[in-house]
């Protein structure tokens, strides 16, 4: 099965929390902070840099990886 490449070509903002605790009740992992929550989208990684900085919050930039694209044929499953 191949990927889609759907929202691949927006940037995210993603708060990091170390916060985390274990619910009692149902066992799930779960935090009192509410940025663990948040993520923002933008069109090019310039406007994320730029709200980042307006806005004082400390970021870290990961690149994205580039794909390799294998082509596989329907045949070559009976083939080899």
């Amino acid at each position: 099965m191949q990927s889609g490449l759907k929202k691949t070509d927006k940037w995210l903002l993603e708060f990091i929390t170390n916060d985390t605790s274990i619910n009692p009740l149902m066992g799930w992992e779960s935090s009192d902070d509410t940025y663990s929550e948040l993520n923002l989208e933008f069109s090019t990684r310039e406007t994320a840099i730029e709200y980042a900085k307006k806005n004082k919050i400390d970021y870290e930039i990961i690149e994205p990886k580039k794909r390799k694209i294998v082509k596989k044929s329907y045949t070559d499953n009976f083939i080899k």
